[in-house]
């Protein structure tokens, strides 16, 4: 198992002004991490090849892999040229993935309004879904990059949808980020998503949250509401309220040893909250199966 950080953990840093991305590398280097994902919030790489060179050297130079490049898309689209354009922009990040020399490559494929993520609108979207994340894998298999759907943005979130989609993609080098957290965004059990779609993950996202009903949250400033109105928060990894030993078990007994990557999304320091994070999930890890 190699264990690393999402860029992303650190936007709040960089947001602020007091992290570049390339500050970014040398931190997660600093924290322990084996690797690194790339996330381009905050920073565009698709009109700056010179900070992709950059990104590559300096991740090199500390010692650290691109593991994965995550970029967002929406394939549902008000025209074919629309439609066309969006996987076309994807393609040409699969091409930045490529000269980073990352062999994953997470990209998103829907969004919809909350009142339209229901399964009759997922069933109409469905086959240009699937004709559009064919299109990036079979472009991606050049560089021998696996893409991949993430359980994320509430419409293809649930793990049966996301699992409905790999497998109608049917694409050996298209599988699923897993985020053990984003279940809860759609109400699903983590435990039970992760054990619907572990077997085709091409990475593994640790990502903890806090658990709340609507009536328990006497202020709801700060957190984000769920598909059945409850509320969430982000939490450092292995303090809030998803089950993260019994998900690391889990995976162990399943002889999981590809890559897992801390994503912090919580209110405390990004820095701390990130090292935090990834101190925890090594520590689950080592610890015997019981």
């Amino acid at each position: 198992m190699k264990v690393g950080i999402s860029s992303y953990s650190l936007y709040q840093a960089m947001q602020a002004g007091e992290m570049t991305i390339l500050d970014v590398i040398d931190y997660v280097a600093e924290a322990g991490a084996d690797h690194i994902e790339i996330v381009p919030v905050g920073f565009d790489l698709l009109n700056n090849i010179e900070l992709v060179d950059d990104i590559k050297r300096r991740a090199n130079d500390k010692g650290l892999e691109i593991s994965n490049y995550a970029v967002g898309a929406n394939f549902i689209q008000h025209s074919q040229e629309a439609y066309d354009e969006a996987i076309n922009s994807v393609k040409q990040h699969v091409d930045i993935a490529a000269r980073l020399g990352a062999k994953r490559m997470r990209h998103d494929v829907a969004s919809r309004s909350l009142n339209e993520t229901t399964y009759a609108f997922f069933e109409e979207d469905l086959p240009l879904l699937i004709q559009a994340c064919q299109e990036i894998a079979d472009y991606a298999k050049q560089y021998n990059i696996i893409t991949s759907v993430e359980n994320h943005g509430f419409y293809i979130q649930a793990s049966e949808r996301v699992l409905r989609l790999v497998r109608a993609v049917d694409r050996d080098n298209f599988k699923t980020t897993l985020d053990v957290g984003n279940f809860l965004c759609v109400d699903e059990d983590p435990i039970v998503g992760v054990a619907n779609n572990l077997s085709y993950a091409s990475m593994v996202h640790f990502k903890d949250f806090y658990y709340r009903r609507a009536h328990e949250l006497p202020v709801k400033e700060g957190w984000l509401q769920t598909t059945s109105g409850r509320y969430l928060r982000g939490a450092i990894v292995g303090q809030g309220d998803i089950p993260i030993r019994e998900i690391v078990e889990y995976m162990q007994e399943k002889n999981y040893e590809g890559y897992v990557s801390i994503e912090f999304e919580g209110m405390e320091a990004c820095r701390k909250g990130a090292k935090l994070g990834l101190d925890a999930i090594k520590h689950l890890w080592k610890a015997e199966v019981k």
